[in-house]
């Protein structure tokens, strides 16, 4: 069964390279809220998130519930970035200790950014 929701607060943004729904007119991903709310070492209420962030609580509702149906686009956008992350040098151990990032070539760019 293939349903679909309409969100209200929910849009994609055309000037991302995420694919994740957005807050409209913002540049905040539903995800950043969501893992506000789920965080392990400081959780916020969603009265919390959308006062930091000045939004309406049901917006803050409405990214939580998004999140909480594991969108697919979600887990793409976080392989992607873990992709570039690797090809960058980002998660060699060292890298935070002065670590060299490498630049990623345009083609390896496209690549991992079309699969």
């Amino acid at each position: 069964m293939n349903t679909t929701t309409t969100w209200k607060y929910l849009a994609p943004n055309p000037k991302s390279m995420y694919t994740q729904l957005f807050i409209k007119g913002t540049r905040i991903r539903a995800r950043v809220l969501y893992g506000m709310y789920m965080s392990a070492e400081e959780p916020m209420t969603p009265e919390e998130i959308a006062a930091d962030y000045g939004l309406p609580l049901e917006a803050v509702q409405e990214a939580i519930a998004y999140c909480q149906t594991e969108p697919p686009e979600i887990k793409k956008d976080f392989e992607r970035e873990e992709r570039l992350m690797e090809a960058s040098g980002m998660n060699d151990p060292d890298y935070k200790n002065g670590g060299k990032f490498k630049v990623v070539p345009t083609e390896e760019f496209v690549r991992i950014f079309n699969s």
